[in-house]
């Protein structure tokens, strides 16, 4: 077994998440592919990192970290190819190779040798920089018409609650749902500035509010006056289609 593949990996000084970072490399025969614009995806789970990186083609077949002469001697430490879909900005689409390679550390240059279709093996060095937490993607906003959504509370002292499932209505584009609150001491809510008032007199506070995007935290203020004096309070609430 090859020194790099004996040795530990480092802790990651990333926390674990999806990331996008950098793939650098000392050859320009061995990059990510275009469509990637230089970029793959790196992972980190339990304080282990592995980067995927979609290739220019199918030519590299094989991926070694560590020296081309030590490739040989490790072939259970060959990283094997996963077949890319990749599209590129005119619309057209390509199978490539890509790689799921162990990271040891980000920002720092280590060894790995490609094998390609030749059979020779070819020793280049690479890093890992300028990973940036991979930003969520919201859901899409459903088609204009009536549904049923989970509804997650956050924030307050943790009493209150909704009513989960509640009813969303999306029409022209834009999504409204109702709230209904597990007391009736709701006045009023805020959101992104507007206030919006009950549409109930009788039993638990009762709201329509705007919802800018499925998956994603919506942030809130409900204003209570179950205690002595009115009081504003911070929510956050996330919705998702059941």
């Amino acid at each position: 077994m090859s020194a790099a593949a004996a040795s530990e990996p480092a802790e990651a000084a990333l926390p674990d998440g999806v990331y996008t970072a950098e793939f650098d490399t000392d050859s320009g025969m061995f990059h990510a592919n275009e469509a990637c614009n230089g970029m793959g995806t790196l992972t980190v789970e339990n304080g282990r990192m592995t980067f995927h990186v979609s290739l220019a083609s199918k030519k590299i077949v094989n991926l070694y970290v560590g020296m081309a002469a030590d490739a040989e001697a490790n072939k259970a430490d060959w990283l094997l190819p996963t077949t890319d879909t990749v599209t590129y900005s005119d619309g057209t689409s390509e199978e490539v190779y890509g790689y799921d390679i162990p990271v040891a550390a980000v920002d720092q240059d280590f060894q790995l040798a490609l094998l390609g279709t030749k059979g020779k093996w070819y020793d280049h060095t690479v890093s890992i920089r300028n990973a940036q937490p991979k930003a969520e993607e919201a859901a899409e906003t459903p088609a204009d018409g009536e549904y049923s959504v989970n509804v997650t509370l956050e924030g307050g002292s943790g009493r209150a609650t909704v009513e989960s499932p509640a009813a969303l209505t999306v029409a022209d584009g834009k999504m409204t749902a109702v709230i209904r609150w597990s007391s009736p001491n709701y006045d009023y809510m805020i959101v992104d500035g507007e206030k919006y008032l009950p549409t109930n007199t009788e039993g638990n506070s009762t709201f329509e509010i705007p919802v800018s995007a499925l998956g994603t935290p919506l942030a809130v203020t409900a204003d209570t006056v179950a205690m002595s004096t009115p009081h504003e309070i911070e929510y956050t609430l996330t919705f998702a289609l059941n």
